[in-house]
């Protein structure tokens, strides 16, 4: 059976031939393509953002009301749905994803989100603010306010390789919910899914509410944030790359929304719920191979069972299995290319250099010839201000510090450039909180309490600007106008 091919991009209700044809998109399992994705030209991604400034200003996208957007966003979320099953084979191979994430949270949630903003995007637009005696030079009475979210205008959304569908339908969602009209640009990575998303949403809604551009390189994300007709940058990726955005459209004043790298501490007091906490520090190998910005990476761990917790770490890395994400029982599939996985052997050389025990892993499984794979690695011996503690590896490596007391946990949770994702674990609840209340990220989770779909969504210093999720999303991806008038 062939591979699928997209040579196409989408151009204000058009699907037009990429000019420099298409490029091999690789399985990350197997090493061989998972099919071919459009190679645009820097001409095409411009000719996109305006034909994304056309629909916003002479489309009827922004004139219909919340309620009527809503509906069509819901229209594209269900006929979505009708098609998610067909879209899992293809996903599992381009991002190599094991069947349950691949179904769940990458092709499953790319629905819920599309659906949940078309509920969202009939919320009130207006609010009226109390009146109150006003004074001004021409006149005093009582003043009456109203505040009224209004869109942005053209936004470009720039998903990354780790969760592609469903980072993209979290930005699409929310921008269109407000009125917004999109331009989408994917990771060269694993871009096939998002153009599979980008086609369904595209038939349901006016022509060029939203466009998809695609290529290989950088160069096409940066005339895509370049561009005039653009207002808004919502970018998921790495703070190198946020750094460079932020640099590049400073000067012009564009509204950013950026969800960065994270280091996120995941601390584990010596009255923690062992089996739970042990679970949860797992979490970096069995959940996407650590390729997840959250994924509590430095685990920080009370000198009490710091021994004992880690060695049984060590003996649970051995129950991972690794293998074809596609095979049922897999645990941990492989990394998403050659190049992420070099990036984590490099790491893993440089924990090795500056002194930390390489306790388990750090090697390509020798029974798999084939892929992008890395064991399950774990450092032990480790300090804080080592490179494995203080960079984003985006791979299955945890670093293990030991902590002597509580204030010493907050201490060196906090020493970090990044703040996106906290965890606590301990059976004193009272102190779990105090801790979360004085972790310096966007969230914290507490004895693996789940995350909450409406909660807001970002980070502190070099994990980003903004926040997004839920009805903060609408917000963000609004302006607000404040109209006042004497009555």
């Amino acid at each position: 059976m062939g591979v699928p091919v997209f040579d196409k991009i989408l151009i204000g209700g058009r699907w037009v031939a990429a000019a420099r044809g298409s490029y091999a998109v690789i399985n990350p399992a197997t090493e061989e393509p998972a099919g071919y994705a459009p190679e645009c030209s820097a001409e095409q991604v411009e000719e996109a953002a305006r034909a994304a400034r056309e629909a916003f200003e002479r489309g009827p996208w922004r004139r219909m009301s919340g309620a009527e957007r809503g509906a069509l966003l819901l229209a594209a979320a269900e006929r979505f749905r009708r098609e998610a099953p067909a879209l899992v084979e293809l996903t599992i191979a381009e991002t190599g994803a094991v069947r349950p994430v691949a179904e769940r949270l990458q092709v499953g949630q790319a629905g819920e989100r599309l659906a949940r903003y078309g509920e969202l995007a009939g919320e009130p637009a207006e609010k009226r603010l109390p009146d109150v005696e006003g004074r001004a030079p021409w006149g005093s009475g009582l003043a009456a306010g109203l505040v009224v979210r209004e869109p942005i205008g053209v936004v470009a959304c720039i998903s990354p390789f780790n969760f592609p569908m469903t980072n993209c339908a979290g930005k699409i969602g929310p921008a269109l919910a407000c009125g917004n009209t999109v331009v989408v640009k994917p990771s060269p990575s694993d871009p096939l899914g998002v153009a599979e998303l980008c086609r369904i949403v595209d038939a349901v809604l006016p022509p060029g509410v939203v466009n998809f551009v695609c290529g290989s390189g950088p160069a096409i994300g940066e005339v895509l944030t370049r561009a005039p007709e653009v207002d808004m940058i919502s970018f998921t990726g790495s703070s190198v790359v946020g750094r460079a955005i932020q640099t590049a459209v400073g000067h012009q004043m564009k509204r950013t929304l950026q969800e960065l790298g994270g280091k996120s501490a995941n601390i584990v007091f010596g009255d923690a719920d062992p089996a739970r906490a042990l679970a949860g520090a797992m979490s970096v190998w069995t959940f996407h191979a650590g390729q997840i910005c959250t994924a509590p990476t430095r685990l920080l761990v009370e000198q009490s069972i710091y021994d004992a917790f880690t060695q049984r770490l060590v003996a649970a890395a051995g129950s991972v299995t690794i293998g074809d994400p596609r095979d049922a029982g897999v645990v941990m599939g492989p990394l998403v290319s050659a190049a992420q996985r070099e990036r984590v052997e490099r790491y893993v050389a440089q924990g090795v250099a500056e002194g930390a025990t390489l306790a388990c892993g750090g090697r390509r499984p020798p029974h798999l010839p084939r892929g992008y794979y890395v064991e399950p690695t774990l450092f032990t011996a480790a300090r804080n201000d080592m490179v494995i503690a203080r960079e984003e590896i985006f791979g299955p490596v945890i670093t293990a510090i030991p902590f002597r007391h509580e204030e010493e946990a907050i201490a060196l949770a906090n020493d970090s450039e990044f703040g996106l994702y906290g965890y606590v674990w301990s059976g004193d609840t009272a102190r779990a909180l105090r801790v979360a209340r004085a972790l310096r990220t966007g969230t914290v989770q507490v004895n693996g309490s789940p995350p909450h779909p409406d909660a807001p969504f970002g980070g502190y210093k070099l994990s980003g600007v903004g926040r997004d999720g839920g009805r903060w999303a609408l917000d963000t991806y609004s302006e607000l106008k404040a109209i006042g008038w004497l009555t």
